[in-house]
């Protein structure tokens, strides 16, 4: 997927304000990942990330990434989700309307999907107990119905 100038022109801006009023530098680097991000479709892991980068002759740590992307989800341009076996997923999250994801446990496939009774729920759980509800996130787990799935069991 290519990177969508203005999009990433407003996270550039987003991010920059985010790194002044913290007071912390601006380097390239931080810059580069983030229009790395902005570049990808779907899920990353930070390994992932981390090739990425370093194939385009990125000079980044694993540790310039880990913490730039502490820094991406401060500022909600970023997400993390943890889907199991301790491995971290992230996706940019700017711009991106609420999703929740299904995944297989025979393969390991990430589904995303939207559901607007979901959100309904949200709403009506945060008006019932009196909470303001900022963010959800729901994974479902399912066995995989695909008969050409390699992982699939039997």
């Amino acid at each position: 997927m290519a990177l969508n100038p203005k999009a990433y022109e407003e996270v550039t801006r987003i991010f920059t304000a985010y790194l002044e009023n913290k007071e912390l530098r601006k380097t390239s680097e931080r810059y580069a990942i983030l229009e790395e991000i902005y570049s990808l479709n779907g899920h990353f892991d930070v390994e992932s990330l981390y090739i990425k980068m370093k194939n385009k002759n990125y000079r980044v740590s694993r540790a310039t990434v880990y913490n730039t992307l502490d820094l991406l989800m401060e500022c909600d341009l970023v997400s993390k989700h943890q889907f199991g076996k301790n491995l971290a997923q992230y996706e940019k999250s700017h711009g991106y309307k609420q999703h929740d994801h299904l995944i297989c446990t025979d393969c390991n496939k990430v589904v995303e999907f939207c559901d607007p009774r979901i959100q309904n729920i949200q709403n009506t759980v945060g008006e019932t107990l009196h909470f303001n509800v900022m963010h959800h996130s729901l994974i479902l787990y399912a066995s995989c119905k695909n008969n050409n799935c390699e992982h699939k069991r039997f």
